[in-house]
């Protein structure tokens, strides 16, 4: 069967262009079949037709996303899926309290996220039904890519990052939806995608080609350092220091003179290819937006008081003043590496104390603070926010699932049943989609897996989730092969 699909499938790197070598080439395998290289192009153009009209609820409504990654998987039941009557090693150990929502209840761990639940959709069916995924690394690179690969090296871990991998969902993105600005397309902050030693795994652009990979931003310090933030350097995004200051001079000058000639130049320069990397690179450097964007000091402390004064608070302040700059992407990596202790997610132990303590009141101010400045300053209209783990806890306290140990005071892993957040670019206020079971095990109804919320995400930005992409084989693959879940949209 011949399928022709839009630009967006095309083998290059820039969706806009028409046929490539290899269509042309196709044009004498289609011929047999009575088709022309006009009748090619006619039916293509047809196809990109349709796939503009794709439609449906929220279809091409972000401009921009914010995805907090809560790497290590989140306890539901302790945060914003509580249970009543049920056994004592299944209740949370936390006391439930009213949201704004009326019969909607959360935790007392999120006091101020539970007074602006009226502003996002509520996932609370995320699963990876029928087939689970208990492994971090391996859940994480299928939430970020929408695949699983079956590379696993001698300890059961993914091996690290390949020029193979699936790319990164905000690497397709940028690749389709180009930013309309000169500013950095996609930054990831601020630490890597981890998992023990396996760094990095589905944070990159893979057989996309580096081109696309994320801007990396990630400041010195550890991950229990709470001022990282206020560290972060652009160095990489002005021009070098050590450049004389009579170099300077004239540069500044030579830059005047581009500016003013810039019509003249375009106009000289129209029929000649030249090289968009290098042209995006000095727009970007020249403009001064990323090295602007970068500066949270420049918000007022009521405003950094918002969002919390710690590592994940100001990585939330910091993507709401990217995507206010232009970046189409965010990815807020959650400031712990997945297997660990302290304010890690991944609680097999000490549960009671460190969500307490450590992880919930960063949660709380940093995503409330989030919606609710973004809110008021308009950006939820096209900026879609996303909060989700790889995966959730263990209903019952110090079960084993995954073959860790786990104290009564902990939960293991469980990836069959947990909740994500969604919010902004025409999804529904105050809407809960899905129930869990009485005991948070799995759905009752309306499950979402992971593959369908990367292809919700790709619908809002008008992008057809079935979009086919070029692998380093040359082999088509879709996006994702799943379905955008239209009924989160209003």
């Amino acid at each position: 069967m011949l399928v022709f699909r839009g630009p967006a499938a095309k083998d290059l790197c820039d969706p806009h262009l028409g046929a490539t070598r290899r269509d042309v080439l196709r044009v004498g395998g289609a011929s047999m079949l009575g088709l022309s290289l006009g009748s090619m192009l006619e039916l293509q153009a047809k196809a990109a037709k349709l796939d503009g009209a794709h439609g449906g609820p929220g279809w091409g409504k972000a401009k921009s996303v914010i995805l907090l990654y809560l790497q290590g998987g989140p306890s539901h039941l302790d945060l914003w899926d509580p249970k009543e009557n049920v056994p004592d090693n299944v209740k949370s150990v936390f006391k439930p309290i009213a949201t704004k929502l009326p019969g909607v209840q959360f935790t007392e761990l999120l006091p101020k996220l539970a007074q602006v639940n009226d502003k996002m959709t509520m996932i609370r069916t995320m699963s990876y039904s029928p087939n689970g995924l208990f492994n971090h690394t391996a859940a994480i690179y299928q939430m970020m890519t929408g695949y699983t690969t079956d590379k696993v090296s001698a300890s059961g871990q993914l091996e690290p990052p390949s020029p193979k991998d699936f790319p990164n969902f905000g690497s397709q993105i940028i690749r389709l939806r180009p930013p309309e600005v000169p500013m950095l397309p996609f930054v990831m902050l601020p630490r890597p995608l981890q998992e023990s030693n396996v760094v990095g795994k589905g944070g990159t652009a893979g057989f996309l080609g580096k081109a696309y990979d994320p801007y990396y931003l990630y400041p010195p310090g550890d991950d229990m350092d709470m001022g990282k933030i206020d560290k972060v350097s652009t160095e990489d995004l002005k021009l070098r220091p050590e450049v004389s200051t009579v170099r300077l001079e004239r540069r500044a000058r030579l830059r005047e003179l581009i500016s003013e000639g810039m019509p003249k130049i375009d106009k000289a320069v129209a029929n000649y290819n030249l090289n968009e990397y290098y042209d995006r690179a000095l727009s970007l450097i020249l403009s001064g937006r990323a090295r602007d964007a970068f500066d949270v000091s420049q918000e007022s402390d009521e405003t950094r008081d918002l969002y919390g004064r710690n590592t994940f608070g100001q990585s939330c302040l910091l993507a709401r003043r990217l995507v206010e700059a232009g970046t189409r992407v965010v990815e807020v990596v959650w400031p712990k590496v997945a297997n660990s202790d302290n304010h890690s997610w991944d609680v097999h132990s000490g549960l009671s104390k460190r969500m307490k303590t450590q992880s919930a009141p960063m949660l709380d101010a940093g995503l409330s603070g989030l919606l609710a400045d973004m809110d008021e300053r308009g950006l939820l209209d096209e900026t879609l926010v996303v909060a989700v783990g790889e995966f959730g806890r263990s209903p019952q306290r110090g079960l084993s699932t995954s073959g860790n140990n786990n104290s009564d005071d902990g939960r293991d892993h469980w990836p069959y049943c947990y909740t994500a957040c969604v919010a902004g670019a025409g999804i529904k206020r105050g809407y809960i989609h899905g129930e869990s079971d009485k005991t948070g095990s799995a759905p009752l109804r309306d499950p979402v897996h992971p593959g369908q919320l990367l292809a919700t995400i790709y619908h809002a930005f008008g992008i057809d989730p079935h979009t086919i992409v070029l692998n380093h084989l040359n082999q088509p693959r879709e996006l994702v092969q799943a379905e955008a879940v239209t009924s989160l949209f209003g």
